[in-house]
């Protein structure tokens, strides 16, 4: 099948998200335009000026060229200046709506497009990539606009004096403004590949050398990643120096273009003279003038270049776009059919990744005030399942509906942001009050830990939670989804690296929340003591055939399963007399 022109090109189908207001390109470009007019505007009228002083006529005669020369001159740094001002405000708005869009895309979407992304890689694609991608506008489209209607006013200006000189200023022109740029562009498609790979893998190995750099020396491999990192600077420099290269040919095509545009001018020019057609003042504005006339178009193997730099960028990003993400107003899963009650109803679902299934035919319904537990050993697809429900990997067989409210996966190792303890509450709801944090603090057993702190809910939190210990993440994970809107919590794991008394505890605080307040809650756990509070348990377990996935193999309350399941119940009685973890 036929792909459409903005499929084919990552750049049409990402330029939409700009939101760009081409009114305000047009303005720039306008203002763009004067302010290079204005340049050759000067270099005209001094010309003018020189070559008629030089004839010694009564200084009033030069009054008014006197005049134009001092206005051109001062028109050009203004106009110039405002020029930046419109088409910077149109970049940074354009990256600003980017950024945002890209941001709503990817919170709304599947998460199978960045799961395998390094967090340096993600972070150049949603960094530096929109960068690029914004930059397309104010340094390759403006600039163009820019070079066309200086260059077609300039031919016509010197075409009145001297058509045939016009004519030749033209060829240049095309010369310097379409073949250097073609020329540009062909060259820099290898190297904005190779330069844009080459950055984010600098980006992914400098971030995983300063957060994981003590554990990467423990482990005896900080000397590898050490060499990968030189290694991949060393092929950024290579690109860099490349594009210099290319930009030195560009430059060179478009000074050999103005020579040959001069000298061809003055050689058209001379017999001109001579035959009286053209005046020697005239001579001087139609051979010096085409010095100015270039600089509108020098611009343009340097925007060829950003052009592709932008195609490039916009294509990682595209990398990370569902293939029709859905609109900012649309919802993220259809609502769920039958009775309104249900909150949440996976109908034969089917969980995994794009090469493969990991849990096949998962029938569940959820009701205001229900419990429900996910059990099975480690890697059986207890997380796929619940990143499946909360619509944030897309169903490969059945259907998922889930009910108003919406659902919210809390992961186990969800994001703590460097910022006070009551601003990371306030990820889950923006109106969080100080009261409300303090509830939810207290819920999941944090309430000693927030009085021990000197500046309470105002104290600050390290990168990432760097400051708080594995069980007090966890914790504050789970109270930031209990501040949340959504009527269905599905929780990853509520008791890693907590000790026993305390994971329990917390599994019991969620399973009173939902029925206190209506909501739903699903527990992934490997711990079983705690999933006596549930409604229902279903137990995962392998397929028959290594190549089968998953599947429910049992499902009950938690005394049923310990009744009628030999291995649940052994599973059990192996965790009761295990000694327990150290309290995080």
């Amino acid at each position: 099948m036929r792909r459409s022109g903005s499929a084919a090109d990552p750049l049409r189908r990402v330029l939409p998200m700009l939101e760009v207001r081409w009114s305000r390109v047009a303005r720039a470009v306008a203002l763009g335009t004067l302010a290079l007019g204005f340049s050759v505007g000067l270099a005209a009228a001094a010309a003018w000026l020189v070559a008629r002083a030089s004839q010694m006529p009564p200084v009033l005669q030069l009054s008014v060229a006197v005049v134009a020369v001092r206005a051109f001159g001062t028109g050009r740094g203004v106009l110039r200046y405002l020029e930046r001002l419109a088409s910077h405000d149109v970049a940074l708005r354009g990256m600003a709506a980017l950024r945002a869009n890209l941001y709503d895309a990817l919170a709304r979407g599947p998460v199978t497009r960045v799961i395998a992304l390094r967090r340096g890689d993600l972070l150049a694609r949603v960094g530096a990539d929109v960068d690029a991608v914004g930059d397309v506008v104010v340094r390759a489209l403006i600039p163009a606009g820019v070079a066309a209607c200086v260059g077609l006013g300039s031919v016509i200006l010197v075409g009145a004096f001297l058509p045939a000189a016009g004519a030749t200023l033209l060829g240049c022109l095309l010369l310097t403004g379409v073949l250097a740029p073609w020329l540009a562009s062909r060259a820099a498609a290898s190297v904005e590949r190779r330069g844009s790979a080459a950055r984010a893998e600098v980006t992914g190995r400098a971030l995983e050398l300063l957060e994981d750099g003590q554990q990467l020396r423990v482990a005896g491999r900080l000397d590898d990643r050490l060499s990968g990192l030189r290694a991949a600077d060393a092929r950024l420099t290579r690109s860099t120096d490349d594009g210099a290269r290319i930009s030195g040919t560009s430059a060179a095509i478009d000074a050999g273009a103005q020579a040959l545009a001069v000298l061809c001018s003055l050689l058209l020019g001379l017999p001109a003279v001579a035959a009286g057609t053209l005046t020697p003042v005239e001579l001087a504005v139609v051979v010096l003038t085409p010095l100015a006339v270039f600089e509108a178009t020098s611009t343009l193997p340097a925007a060829a270049v950003q052009l592709r730099r932008s195609r490039e960028a916009a294509r990682r990003l595209v990398a990370l776009l569902p293939d029709d993400h859905p609109a900012p107003d649309r919802p993220a899963h259809a609502p769920a059919a039958g009775p309104t009650d249900h909150l949440l109803e996976l109908d034969g679902v089917d969980a995994g990744w794009t090469d493969r299934t990991v849990v096949a035919g998962v029938d569940l319904t959820l009701r205001p005030g229900s419990v429900v537990a996910l059990a099975g050993p480690s890697g059986v697809g207890k997380t796929t399942l619940l990143l499946t429900a909360a619509g944030l990997l897309p169903a490969r067989a059945g259907t998922v509906g889930v009910g108003d409210g919406g659902a919210l996966f809390v992961a186990e190792d969800g994001h703590l942001f460097g910022t006070t303890v009551l601003e990371n509450l306030r990820v889950a709801r923006p109106d969080v009050t100080a009261d409300d944090a303090r509830g939810a603090l207290a819920a999941v057993g944090l309430d000693g830990w927030l009085a021990a702190l000197p500046e309470d809910l105002d104290a600050m939190l390290g990168p990432d939670g760097a400051d708080v210990s594995g069980g007090e993440r966890r914790r504050l994970l789970i109270a930031r989804a209990l501040l949340a809107p959504a009527r269905v919590l599905l929780v990853d794991e509520p008791a890693e690296h907590l000790d026993a008394a305390t994971a329990d505890a917390l599994v019991a605080t969620l399973a009173e929340h939902a029925r206190g307040t209506g909501r739903a809650v699903v527990v992934a756990s490997h711990r079983l003591t705690p999933l006596a509070v549930a409604d229902e348990v279903l137990l995962l377990g392998p397929g028959t055939r290594p190549d089968r996935p998953a599947h429910v193999v049992a499902r009950g309350t938690h005394p049923e399963l310990l009744r009628d399941d030999a291995a649940y119940a052994w599973a059990a009685a192996q965790e009761r007399t295990a000694a327990p973890p150290v309290a995080g």
